[in-house]
């Protein structure tokens, strides 16, 4: 079974990377722990924690992103609603409160969803973002709950993975693996290719 550690990164787009460094770095104190890239483009990473990070690619003629409320519905094309970032307790909410407020971003009031506490804002990119703080004794993870009044019948079969819906997976002999040299090798002075997936 693989065993998921967070979220190594997620990466975002923005058309302006100096306004986006200004507002996660400077304003929200995540540290700027990798930048790579070339004329017309570049690849950003922020630390979140000690195991996740944000990234933003930036990208010539990207423009912000529509407006879309947190969670409003939507038709048509759409691939993702909004982020949500955990903070240690109660206190880190308040104060990125204040400090969006202060800087001129609109920031929501406190909102208890009963598991969590959160507050919700959107980047310089319009790119819907929450802080949440998790409410001591209720952690989700440990006692999963479906409320849904009417869960489709997969939901319905559990919160753990369901075996027999996909074919088994062949493990690769370790003789047959291969690593390529991605963009990424440029972070350590070993060159990389610029068409690989970074």
């Amino acid at each position: 079974m693989v065993s998921y550690t967070g979220i190594n990164h997620l990466a975002m787009v923005t058309g302006d990377m100096d306004a986006t460094i200004r507002f996660w770095r400077d304003l929200l104190g995540m540290r700027l722990v990798a930048g790579l890239g070339h004329p017309g483009y570049r690849h950003y990473f922020f630390e979140i924690s000690a195991q996740d990070m944000l990234a933003f690619f930036e990208w010539t003629g990207a423009e912000p992103a529509p407006d879309k409320d947190h969670g409003a519905p939507v038709k048509g094309r759409i691939a993702f609603d909004h982020v949500s970032i955990g903070v240690s307790g109660q206190d880190d909410l308040w104060e990125i409160k204040a400090r969006l407020e202060a800087a001129g971003f609109w920031a929501s009031e406190v909102v208890d969803h009963g598991f969590i506490h959160s507050v919700y804002s959107f980047d310089p990119n319009n790119i819907a973002i929450e802080f949440s703080a998790s409410l001591p004794g209720v952690d989700l993870r440990v006692r999963p709950v479906m409320a849904d009044t009417q869960p489709s019948a997969i939901a319905s079969e559990g919160a753990g993975p369901q075996p027999g819906h996909w074919p088994q997976a062949k493990p690769v002999p370790k003789s047959q693996r291969r690593l390529h040299p991605g963009y990424g090798m440029r972070l350590f002075g070993k060159g990389g290719d610029e068409n690989q997936p970074v």
